[in-house]
């Protein structure tokens, strides 16, 4: 097939054609650039996203949707609507989180996420032709606009489903506790927690899929463990350098560090596996009085986040980590401890289940050829969670930012969305949810 014969409806019956073409008719980008720019306008730190969960339920209720807020605890909520079916087919559940790993907040994103405070790192959206540019425009909120516009689609369009279609937009989707000092108290806002409440209250289905950046269908992710590390020294005093045993533990951990960063591709390579290409990081160092410059301390931690693969528990990460760290420790005649502090396991669905199936086969009539697997992911998302409860779930989502006309780092690209890749992952989402919740239970096989 070449690129001047492509179909994105091939494969689909007449009948699910025409359905699939009445929702494309309801797609907008204006109305895509309008459902984005007012979830970038609303600032949603991990931990405080319950002011957009009310936004997304007023927005899905302005469009003729039944959605609802659900609330973690006051600063803290999750939104979900829902398309009624006749109930005699497959529930399908379109999903994407709604936090930001910053917040928008120069006293607390500077000098971290960046020497100052640009504007695609505030909560306050501008418009540059098909781009739109806000803290999150892209990730996660991009994503969630799409699921949105699809939904709100499919109910304008009037389409006799037999199974629910579900859309849920969850809260702590980002991999982190709380913010210290001025973020949510609860210490478990991120790892998935709005999706794991969402899970536990009832809003369940028989498929899932999370919108989340990466042009690809993927049936696995990493997961992660975390881990402290403390480097032990001595605390002495700088006039006393030179008159007692010295042994500052400032500069082993810099050296410690190193050597893990040396270790964690050997440890990728080793684990290189199905879709995956799990990596490590040494992300932060702690240690010492900030008031003086005149003493050392004790000991030094620092943290580690160990990506896992599906077929790597975290113990058995544990084991490595430790392992390799017990080698540093002897070559550099130190005494290091590690602490395991977190652990999400990473989760695959079967890749020849139905959802996968139809997945797959809308990307490549989009595409007009064989799909294209992406084997060094290891990017974890709630995609875990809902595997992990035992919904079979694919990722798919829009690809990263790469040909506009500015400078896109890491930052720019999960604060940048195009608006017209974001029209065609709409019109994706819509072409699989009605091919899947238009079908009865035995042909997606539920018995």
């Amino acid at each position: 097939m070449t690129v001047g014969t492509v179909d994105p409806l091939a494969g689909l019956d007449d009948q699910r054609r025409h359905w699939v073409e009445q929702a494309w008719r309801k797609v907008d980008r204006e109305r895509l650039r309008e459902l984005t720019v007012g979830l970038v306008n609303i600032a949603s730190p991990t931990g405080d996203e319950a002011p957009l969960a009310r936004h997304i339920t007023e927005t899905l209720t302005a469009g003729g949707l039944e959605a609802h807020t659900m609330y973690l605890d006051d600063r803290q909520a999750n939104s979900w609507g829902r398309v009624r079916g006749s109930g005699t087919g497959p529930d399908l559940m379109l999903y994407a989180p709604i936090d930001t790993v910053t917040s928008g907040n120069a006293d607390e994103d500077v000098p971290w996420a960046a020497e100052t405070l640009r504007p695609d790192l505030r909560a306050c959206a501008t418009a540059d032709g098909d781009y739109v540019i806000g803290l999150g425009a892209s990730n996660p909120k991009g994503h969630a606009a799409c699921v949105m516009a699809a939904a709100e689609a499919i109910g304008a369009a009037g389409i006799p489903l037999l199974g629910d279609l579900l859309v849920g937009f969850g809260a702590g989707g980002m991999p982190t506790n709380a913010r210290p000092g001025v973020g949510n108290p609860r210490l478990n806002t991120g790892q998935g927690v709005g999706c794991s409440f969402l899970l536990e209250q009832g809003v369940w289905a028989d498929f899932a899929l999370i919108a989340k950046p990466g042009w690809t269908v993927s049936w696995e992710e990493v997961g992660l463990a975390w881990f402290e590390i403390t480097v032990h020294g001595s605390h002495t005093y700088v006039g006393s350098r030179h008159r007692l045993p010295y042994r500052n533990p400032i500069a082993l951990a810099g050296e410690v560090a190193g050597r893990l960063e040396s270790w964690f591709p050997e440890y990728s390579a080793r684990h290189r596996d199905g879709l995956v290409l799990p990596q490590g990081m040494v992300a932060n160092i702690r240690g010492g009085w900030e008031r003086t410059a005149s003493f050392t301390p004790g000991q030094v931690r620092m943290m580690v986040d160990l990506r896992l693969s599906p077929r790597t528990t975290p113990t058995a990460g544990k084991r490595e980590l430790v392992d390799a760290v017990r080698a540093i420790a002897a070559d550099l005649d130190a005494r290091i401890d590690v602490e395991q502090i977190l652990a999400i396991p990473g989760e695959a669905s079967d890749e020849q289940m139905w959802l996968c199936r139809s997945a797959i086969e809308a990307w490549e009539a989009f595409e007009g050829g064989p799909h294209a697997e992406f084997h060094d992911a290891s990017g974890a998302t709630d995609a875990n969670i809902l595997r992990g409860r035992g919904i079979p779930t694919v990722r798919v989502g829009m690809p990263k930012v790469v040909d506009a006309p500015f400078e896109v780092d890491f930052a720019m690209g999960m604060n940048t969305v195009d608006l017209r890749a974001a029209e065609r992952l709409t019109r994706y989402l819509i072409r699989v949810a009605v091919d899947t919740a238009t079908r009865s239970l035995e042909e997606v096989g539920i018995d």
